[in-house]
């Protein structure tokens, strides 16, 4: 079975120091977004591990979306370099045309004491499927939304996560 690959990069900026968009986002985040974001995501369970490399996350999205779950598998956390990478490995909009999606997601110091955040999707697609811009747009605009609620916690909240 052939494999393609297409890859695709955001990349988001902020304020918040990339150490604190780090553990809020990466470290922290099964505690953080379903307390922030209840009305997107119910809860987000560590079905295996301690939240450090190979460990298994299942978020639940609330009830109405179009999703219910997705399973993440992490494969390398970074805490020095502010870098984790990351599998989708399973959820139940499995779209017939993909096998998986490695994220990569990187958070760098910009010169006003804020950061550049760096995100990489890695799809896995079967076959000569192509996928474009438009396909992704949907959890393109999903993430980037997680990404503004987290800064705007974070900018209220600025002894969290220091």
């Amino acid at each position: 079975k052939n494999m393609g690959v297409t890859t695709f990069t955001h990349e988001f900026t902020t304020p918040i120091a990339p150490s604190r968009m780090f553990k809020a986002l990466i470290v922290d985040s099964h505690n953080l977004i379903p307390k922030i974001a209840p009305q997107g995501i119910k809860n987000i369970e560590l079905v295996e591990g301690d939240g450090g490399v190979g460990s298994i996350k299942v978020t639940n999205f609330a009830e109405g979306g179009h999703l219910k779950f997705l399973k993440h598998k992490i494969d390398a956390l970074d805490t020095e370099n502010l870098v984790c990478k990351y599998t989708l490995i399973e959820g139940d909009v499995i779209f017939d045309k993909i096998e998986l999606i490695v994220y990569e997601v990187q958070f760098l110091a910009s010169s006003d004491g804020g950061c550049v955040c760096k995100m990489t999707s890695g799809y896995h697609t079967t076959g000569d499927v192509e996928l474009k811009e438009d396909d992704i747009k949907q959890g393109k605009e999903k993430a980037m939304g997680l990404y503004k609620v987290v800064e705007e916690y974070l900018l209220a909240n600025p002894n969290v996560y220091v």
